[in-house]
């Protein structure tokens, strides 16, 4: 069996039954100690109760499914590690998230972060991801997940400030605050228990030899209410959605605050650009109303983060054209005109579309139906460079692969380094990505300016974990970008 590097957002078939997740890491004097965990999830995204939380203070599922089989020292080099049985599995787990927490410290102060996925059977590595993290104290290395009757292991590599604490409240658990002074150890709850757990208190877990008792863990304080900051801010426009856009809007804004907030760029503003692919590969996803519903999910970033609420948009092919601005008002007859791929009459070229073009439109037989990223990304640099905003500008592109001009977009993002802008590309499901699943490792920039990850299906993507990728990368950029004087 051959071992698979794999770049954040990458996905692989699991053909074994039995799967044992390794986190490696390497630290000298002050370095944290880390300690992993897997968090078992329906297909809701979130965990059932407590016993679906498994770290060093609760090591086994009561299916037996799960174990966490503890740490490891060999060559100056520290492990932890988790074993999932896919086989013994109850039914209705879809997803097993592989985390962990830092103790002490972030996982910025660790060397080597890697996370290996080896045969439980044989020991056999079969995938290998090599992570990087800065201020994170909590961290997502990865995900099994099921998906038409076949698992899979998806590359995340995601933080969050907030500790153990904010990994485990996004997937539906809460974390008790420690108790006064007077309270006995005896009678102190658990660290997790479910948000709709009954009155009764669930069995409390033996804490491991040498570790707190779980509620008193130094990297899971208690989750403060959300500052009023946080509120999503009401948008010109908004009044005027079908009510039940209108809805979804609120509840996603409500995400994107969470996400920015988790990230430690809570109140940021931006202006937020749209890219759609709209090669030939595509019509699928176009046809199925998957685009159309990326973009509904992207306005939410934009009225949440952009000023006025506005993205501007580019679609592109084998060329890129310039589509009219997205104002959340007009976001259904903005969907209905121009999420488009090809005319029927795409190969008869030089004759009229067959209902002509409505105002606005673009007719995209111009656009061609090949992959040219380069000259999306060309036409977005000039028109930042023409129209300067005191705001960064974050790209939101969205193509489903099939790149293969790597030098071209290579050359146009290195550029970009110096410029205001973070390019935040996100494949949709097939591959051949290039360059672009590259970017991350690729020296020889000042600042980190692209963020990448993929998706197999995007449409069934909860809110919050698109919201939390999307936006994961975006403000290390800002901060970065700041210490350098690029904005």
């Amino acid at each position: 069996m051959t071992s698979t590097s794999m770049s954040k957002g990458a996905n692989l078939p699991v053909t074994v039954g039995s799967v044992r997740a390794v986190l490696g890491w390497t630290g000298g004097a002050g370095a944290p100690d880390a300690d992993a965990s897997a968090l078992l999830l329906g297909a809701d995204g979130r965990v059932r109760d407590d016993g679906d939380f498994v770290f060093y203070n609760q090591p086994q599922h009561a299916s037996g499914a799960v174990r966490h089989l503890g740490k490891r020292q060999d060559a100056g080099v520290t492990t932890d590690t988790v074993e999932v049985d896919l086989r013994a599995l109850e039914p209705g787990i879809e997803r097993v998230v592989l985390g962990a927490s830092a103790d002490g410290g972030t996982f910025g102060g660790l060397s080597g972060l890697t996370l290996r996925l080896l045969d439980a059977g044989t020991q056999r590595e079969f995938a290998r991801f090599e992570m990087e993290a800065t201020t994170e104290t909590a961290f997502i290395g990865g995900e099994l997940y099921l998906r038409g009757g076949q698992w899979k292991f998806r590359a995340i590599g995601q933080g969050y400030a907030s500790g153990l604490a904010g990994l485990a409240t996004d997937f539906g658990i809460s974390v008790d605050e420690e108790p006064g002074p007077a309270a006995p150890v005896a009678t102190v709850p658990p660290v997790v228990r479910p948000v709709a757990a009954p009155a009764s208190p669930p069995p409390r877990a033996v804490p491991a030899p040498g570790r707190p008792p779980a509620s008193r863990l130094p990297s899971a304080p208690p989750v403060p209410p959300a500052p009023p900051a946080s509120a999503p801010r009401l948008t010109k426009g908004e009044e005027r959605l079908p009510v039940d856009m209108r809805k979804r809007l609120s509840l996603r804004k409500e995400q994107v605050a969470v996400s920015l907030r988790k990230h430690g760029a809570e109140g940021v503003t931006a202006r937020v650009v749209l890219i759609l692919d709209a090669s030939g590969s595509m019509s699928f996803l176009y046809a199925k109303g998957v685009v159309a519903d990326v973009v509904e999910r992207m306005a939410a970033v934009a009225a949440q983060v952009d000023d006025d609420g506005a993205m501007q948009a580019w679609t592109f092919a084998s060329h890129a054209a310039r589509l009219p601005d997205l104002t959340l008002g007009e976001l259904p007859e903005w969907l209905r005109l121009h999420v488009r791929v090809g005319e029927l009459s795409l190969f008869r070229r030089g004759k009229k579309p067959r209902r002509g073009l409505l105002p606005g439109q673009v007719d995209m037989r111009t656009v061609g139906i090949q992959n040219e990223e380069q000259k999306a990304i060309a036409e977005v640099r000039t028109y930042v460079r023409e129209h300067p905003a005191a705001d960064p500008t974050l790209v939101l592109f969205f193509s489903d692969g099939g790149v293969y001009r790597n030098n071209e977009i290579e050359r146009e993002l290195r550029e970009a380094v110096e410029e205001p802008i973070f390019w935040q590309f996100v494949g949709l499901g097939r591959s051949h990505y290039g360059v672009l699943e590259r970017f991350d490792s690729l020296p020889g920039r000042r600042v980190d300016n692209v963020g990448f990850f993929a998706v197999d299906d995007i449409a069934n993507l909860p809110d919050p974990e698109l919201y939390d990728r999307l936006l994961s990368e975006f403000p290390a950029w800002i901060t970065a970008a700041r210490r350098q004087g690029i904005l």
